[in-house]
């Protein structure tokens, strides 16, 4: 996607040839920073302070921290020191796993002098796959938005409610979520976003508002509570959500406040997808409510909040009194039952073991928990 006049993703190799560029998305809106990752330290702190954030990119930003690795020490120990490192920054995506284990499987059988190289190789085609992969489901998104715009809403602009922020920022390029709304907008297929402003880190008002403004999508900024209001009213006519783990049953781990949206949409008739490259399902868990680990953060992120004052300085502030503390649970978990579709790069599958076997015949039968295989590309 742009940035002005400029092609980004968010994340690639420095012109050194070996150390890492991201878009360090804690300062967005307000300013657009780049930061160097040179040492595995620093991709470590990337991942877990958030700097980078959604599935699939913190996979790929775990990849390139196991080439820096390589390049400072290739040995089995500092390979194998790497993936508890970097795997212990953010459980619950399991797109760092997949990405940490596909790493480890490849480097442990090469030799310490081939390693670096190879590392930097597999990161770099993992970065390119995904942007493929969210390229393919935007393909079969926008026919969903085709089918809604053609039956219902002739000449009028198609409402989507999306959560959280599912869009390039969380990916390598295109996103999930949002990987069908900028293929219809560059089709001319009118369409018109309800963004939630995703609390306590606001990732809808700060990073799916900025990269929908970006790409000229029309869109409006809504509390998180009104997702429900304007379906009762009629005013959503599809919801489509990213997701950080999907099971091999179909159940939807997203970020909080995803259940309450699917909860609604059921309620109201409104179909509910969820867009996901196929890294990010974890085909050893069956139970999504019993067996994914639900990261607990830090209580501050929901007691204080960023922003930019009117004399334009980007500040900290509290909301709540200093003796009240708060939970922060980042994710919940939407059973398979509420979710129309899950929205994958091979196509549109039902949220069912049987749905995505019929995508994913080849992980049928493998073993593992769900009886799906374990989780590999």
């Amino acid at each position: 996607m742009k940035v002005g006049d400029r092609h980004y993703r968010t994340i690639w190799l420095n012109d050194d040839g070996w150390s890492v560029d991201i878009i360090d998305q804690r300062w967005l809106p307000h300013e657009f920073r780049i930061e160097n990752l040179r040492k595995v330290d620093a991709v470590a702190t990337a991942i877990r302070d958030m700097w980078v954030r959604g599935a699939p990119l913190i996979g790929v930003t775990a990849a390139y921290g196991m080439a820096l690795q390589m390049r400072e020490d290739p040995s089995d120990a500092a390979l194998d020191a790497t993936w508890e490192k970097l795997h212990a920054t953010r459980p619950t995506a399991i797109n760092l796993r997949w990405a940490l284990d596909e790493m480890r499987r490849l480097l442990h059988r090469l030799p310490e002098e081939e390693r670096a190289e190879a590392a930097y190789r597999r990161a770099a085609e993992i970065a390119d796959e995904d942007v493929e992969l969210n390229r393919s489901i935007g393909k079969h998104g926008l026919t969903l938005i085709r089918q809604i715009a053609a039956s219902k809403k002739p000449g009028e602009p198609v409402n989507i409610l999306t959560h959280c922020n599912a869009g390039w920022l969380a990916t390598v390029d295109y996103g999930t979520a949002t990987a069908p709304i900028y293929l219809a907008t560059e089709g001319d297929i009118p369409v018109h976003v309800y963004v939630d402003e995703t609390r306590p880190r606001n990732q809808g008002a700060q990073l799916t508002a900025w990269e929908m403004a970006g790409h000229g999508v029309p869109h409006t900024l809504i509390v998180d509570n009104a997702g429900g209001h304007l379906m009762q009213r009629g005013e959503v006519d599809l919801v489509i959500v990213g997701t950080d783990r999907t099971t091999a049953n179909g159940d939807v781990c997203n970020k909080i406040g995803t259940y309450l949206k699917a909860l609604a949409a059921r309620d109201n008739g409104i179909p509910f997808y969820v867009a996901l490259p196929s890294p990010t399902i974890d085909w050893t868990v069956a139970d999504g409510l019993k067996e994914i680990p639900i990261e607990e953060r830090n209580g501050d992120e929901v007691s204080l909040v960023w922003g930019r004052t009117a004399e334009g300085e980007v500040t900290q502030v509290r909301i709540s009194p200093e003796a009240t503390g708060a939970a922060n649970p980042a994710f919940d978990v939407t059973p398979a039952r509420l979710v129309t579709g899950l929205i994958t790069e091979r196509g549109i599958a039902e949220a069912s073991v049987e749905g995505l076997k019929a995508l994913f015949p080849e992980r049928a039968g493998h073993g593992g928990k769900a009886g799906l295989g374990k989780t590999s590309r």
